[in-house]
This record gives structure tokens, C-alpha cells and sequence, in this order.
């Protein structure tokens, strides 16, 4: 498609001698800006997809997928209704749950926390809890005095395992001076860490039995938290549940509980998406501008190469491949410097944390303890496309200027 000599000279445009320097410094630029745009497309996408899987992996790992309520305040018939569920295709597990708020207490310090109370077996049976038990054993998370509490929220009240913690509960025990608060104290038995701050900070497992003396439901559950094998299929499943279920109770999904957080991704990824391609047209008018240059200068040469025989096609096409290698070397430096950056992202968060001395990933503001980053092989793609396209279409217009000029007028002026 492209002769040597085609090649040679477009080259050769490339190398600007001393008098055409400020051209070949706009090249310059306009590499550097290309790749900087698809480096930072590729980075930000693979943050923000890595945010949108650990968020979930967290959501989903610590809360099921499926919520059944009951009609009134609890469930009294829990046990019937689980094998109602647990018969429904595709249903994996279902796990009745107490749920309530707390103040809890240790050496002088309180702060609010959320209580779930589940059976021990069904605590070691979620992996993520199970698997990130930091000090303490599960074992000792039996009886009606033992708690399960995450590192943060230790950490903010001072507690150590075998620590004890009291729990205060605003249903309160009613006597005849009024509404007296339930206080309850109970030993530590082991200390988690699943990375979200949300939950690291606020979240106290205790054994069902524990939980239903506490908020005085005997022999009941607030609700039954159920695990499906395909959680993007959570609206289908969700329908034979209700199915199962009828009209003993009111049922939501994952997506439905946390459709807050992860709208808000979507619509940031969007716009910074939006956003982060200017980068990338900006340094294609710099190629623009710069081929422009390039040609007014070389006009003489262009003439030249007419008068030997060089047809306006073999022009076009010397100067479209001196635009078009700005492009083609600016895309692929970019997605190396992009691919590099976000396999080692937290490497060098933690580099530029300690050369600074700040905090750039607050886990209290963005939920997770560590910066995340996951490649989408089809993003990528994308956008090196993207950075592609738009630097050959940049070039249509210098090229095509230089194709049209006269040779004529081109000596005359010269």
C-alpha cells in the first residue's frame, strides 16, 4: 500500500533539521499527549472497574443476594419458610438473620453499630468473613456472651480479643419509671477485616440465639438471607421466590439494596470517560496543527517532488504516514505506560503516600482499604482504536492540503 519511498521521506518530515524545530517539537507534544490520554483512559476504566467488582465482591461476600422480609415485624415460622426457598431453583443457600441497630461501648468511647445475628455454622460458611479473621478464633463464637467484631471498629473503641463490649440497644426494657435501655456486655471472640470500611467499622456478629434473647425474639428471625448461583440473574430468581414465598413476605435484591452505589459508578465512569477522550482529541488537533505547518514548510520540497513525477496521491500519502506514526507511536507508548500503571497501582500509591506524607485513598470516603484496578481486555481495545482513529483522521485534512498544492504556485513564491 505504501512504497519505500513513501516511507523514506515521511520519515524523514519526522526529523526535523535545526530550522524546523519548533515543528518537530509540536510532534513531540502531540505524542506525548496521546499517549498520556490513553494511558489515563486505561488506568481510570481499570480503577473503576476494580472499585465496581471489590464493592461488590465485598457486598455480595457479607450480604446474600436475596432478602425476604416478613409481612409483620419478624418471621415466627422461619425454619418452614427456608425449605420453602431452599426448594427454588437456583437458590444456593438461605440463612435467617437477626438485624438491629446498637450503640456499642468500651472504654468510654461509643459509637453506632449494626448487629446481625446468624447461627455459628452459617458464619463459617461465608468465606469472606471466615477467611479474613485477622486475631481471635471461631470457635470461641459460640454461646449467648461472644461477639464477632471487625479491626476498625476495634480499634476505635480500644478492644482487644477477650475484650468485653456492651451493646445498647434503643428498645429498651419497660418498667414503671419509663423505657429503660437493654445493656448487655459480651466477650470478644475474634477480630475481621474484609477490606470495606463500612463493614470493618460497623458490623457486630453475634450467634442467633445471642441475638434473638437481645432483641427479645424468641424463636424468630427478622429476616432470611438468601445466596443464588447467579447473582446478575437476581430479578428471574427473585420472581420463583416470591412464587415459594406468597404472601408471608416482601422480598428484595441485591441490586434494588444497593442501587445507589453502584448508579453512582456507572454515571462517574461515563463522564470521566467522556471527559479523559478530550485529552486524546486535544493532541490530535496538535497533530492536525503541526502536519499543517509541515506542509507550508515542505512546500517547496512537495513542488519538487511533482515536477520528478510524484503523483498527488504518493504526497497525500508521504504526509498522511508522518501524522499517522505521531499516532500510531503515541497509542502503543500509551497503552504500555496505562498497562504498567494500573497492574502497579498500589505499589505506587503506597510509593507516592510515603515521598508526600498523605492519605490518597481514605478507606473512610471510598469504602475499600485499598486502591483497586482490574484490566478489561475489550476497554482497552477500545480505546486503542480510539487513540488510533483519531490520529488518522487528523491527518486527512493536512494531507489532503498538501496533495492539492500547485508545484507552480509553490516555485513562484519560493
Amino acid at each position: 500500500m505504501f512504497s519505500p519511498f513513501e516511507w523514506m521521506v515521511a520519515m524523514r518530515y519526522l526529523r526535523a533539521r535545526r530550522q524546523e524545530g519548533f515543528i518537530s517539537v509540536i510532534a513531540w507534544f502531540s505524542l506525548l499527549g496521546i499517549a498520556l490520554g490513553v494511558a489515563t483512559l486505561i488506568i481510570v476504566m481499570s480503577v473503576m472497574n476494580g472499585f465496581r467488582q471489590e464493592l461488590l465482591s465485598r457486598i455480595l461476600g457479607v450480604n446474600g443476594h436475596l432478602s425476604v422480609y416478613g409481612v409483620e415485624r419478624s418471621l415466627a415460622n422461619y425454619d418452614r419458610l427456608s425449605g420453602q426457598v431452599a426448594a427454588v431453583e437456583g437458590v444456593v443457600k438461605v440463612t435467617p438473620m437477626i438485624e438491629g441497630q446498637v450503640m456499642a461501648s468500651a472504654n468510654g468511647q461509643a459509637t453506632g453499630a449494626l448487629v446481625r445475628g446468624l447461627k455459628p455454622a452459617d458464619l463459617r460458611a461465608r468465606t469472606i468473613l471466615a477467611e479474613n479473621i485477622q486475631f481471635g478464633d471461631l470457635e470461641n463464637f459460640v454461646g449467648l456472651d461472644s461477639v464477632l467484631i471487625g479491626t476498625r471498629l476495634a480499634r476505635k473503641l480500644s478492644l482487644r480479643v477477650g475484650d468485653k463490649l456492651t451493646l445498647i440497644s434503643p428498645n429498651g426494657n419497660i418498667t414503671a419509671f419509663g423505657t429503660v435501655p437493654r445493656l448487655r456486655s459480651y466477650k470478644i471472640a475474634a477480630l475481621f477485616k474484609v477490606g470495606m470500611h463500612e463493614y470493618d467499622s460497623s458490623f457486630i456478629f453475634m450467634p442467633l440465639a445471642a441475638a434473638q434473647k437481645y432483641f427479645k425474639l424468641p424463636r424468630a428471625v427478622n429476616y432470611l438471607d438468601v445466596v443464588i448461583a447467579e447473582p446478575h440473574e437476581a430479578r428471574a430468581t427473585m420472581r420463583e421466590v416470591w412464587r415459594a414465598v406468597g404472601a408471608q413476605g416482601r422480598i428484595y435484591d441485591w441490586q434494588e439494596s444497593n442501587s445507589s452505589f453502584f448508579n453512582a459508578i456507572q454515571v462517574e465512569r461515563n463522564v470521566m470517560f467522556l471527559i479523559l477522550t478530550l485529552i486524546i482529541v486535544v493532541a490530535a488537533f496538535n497533530i492536525i496543527s503541526s502536519l499543517i505547518m509541515l506542509v507550508k514548510d515542505k512546500g517547496r520540497d512537495i513542488a519538487i517532488l511533482r515536477t520528478m513525477g510524484a503523483t498527488r496521491g504518493m504526497i497525500m500519502r508521504v504526509f498522511f504516514l508522518s501524522g499517522a506514526s505521531v499516532g500510531i507511536f503515541g497509542t502503543f507508548a500509551g497503552l504500555i505506560l496505562g498497562l504498567a500503571f494500573a497492574e502497579n497501582i498500589e505499589t505506587i500509591r503506597h510509593w507516592i503516600q510515603t515521598l508526600t506524607e498523605t492519605e490518597l485513598f481514605a478507606a473512610e470516603i471510598y469504602f475499600l482499604s485499598q486502591l483497586p484496578a482490574e484490566v478489561d481486555s475489550g476497554e482497552v481495545v477500545t480505546v486503542v482504536i480510539m487513540g488510533l482513529m483519531l490520529s488518522f483522521l487528523a491527518t486527512l485534512y493536512p494531507s489532503w492540503r498538501a496533495a492539492r498544492l500547485d508545484p507552480v504556485e509553490a516555485l513562484r513564491y519560493e
